[in-house]
């Protein structure tokens, strides 16, 4: 794997942001160890933005952070699943071909964006509560009562979030898309 240093560099700036924004001060409690933190913007928007390969570390990397800072120690489980939402959020652009970087986002392209957010978080999130149940034996309703929330909350977070963030980067790029020489 050859990373550009532009790509370090991105990680390295979507990382701090997502784990320094996902401690617990900046989210909101509502389960058991479970807070719904604005931060799955950021590692949505970074995911979109530059790829499944980005958004898997920045998911991995920030969540490490998270758990670093807040002091409770690293949960494994959790981080992976972190990089999995990432690792599939990423792949919005390679499914829509670069229609955001062309200035285009469609009603079908929000829709996308909100489907891979649902999908990353059970998937991802999905893996890290059969992991909990099954290595540390966690009881299994409460990691799916967890799954559940956060799955949901997540989704329209980042729903609300990035369409905001999206429809601004679409409009940006169309106008950089469209400017032509002068003769």
């Amino acid at each position: 794997m050859n990373l550009s240093a532009k790509t370090v560099v991105l990680i390295a700036i979507g990382a701090a942001l997502y784990g320094i924004g996902g401690l617990p001060m900046f989210g909101i409690p509502v389960f058991a160890n479970t807070t719904l933190k604005p931060a799955m913007a950021v590692l949505a928007l970074f995911s979109v933005l530059f790829g499944p390969l980005v958004g898997f570390l920045v998911g991995f990397i920030g969540h490490w952070v998270t758990d670093m800072f807040a002091g409770w120690g690293v949960w494994l489980t959790w981080v992976l699943g972190s990089g999995l939402v990432g690792l599939i959020i990423g792949l919005y652009p390679k499914i829509t071909r670069g229609r955001l970087d062309m200035g285009k986002f469609t009603k079908f392209d929000f829709s996308l964006f909100v489907f891979l957010a649902f999908l990353g978080n059970v998937i991802g999130y999905g893996c890290s509560a059969y992991l909990d149940s099954v290595l540390y034996a966690e009881p299994f309703t409460k990691v799916m009562a967890q799954l559940t929330i956060i799955a949901t909350g997540n989704t329209l977070l980042i729903a609300i979030v990035g369409h905001y963030i999206l429809t601004a980067v679409a409009k940006r790029k169309q106008q950089s898309y469209n400017l032509k020489e002068a003769d």
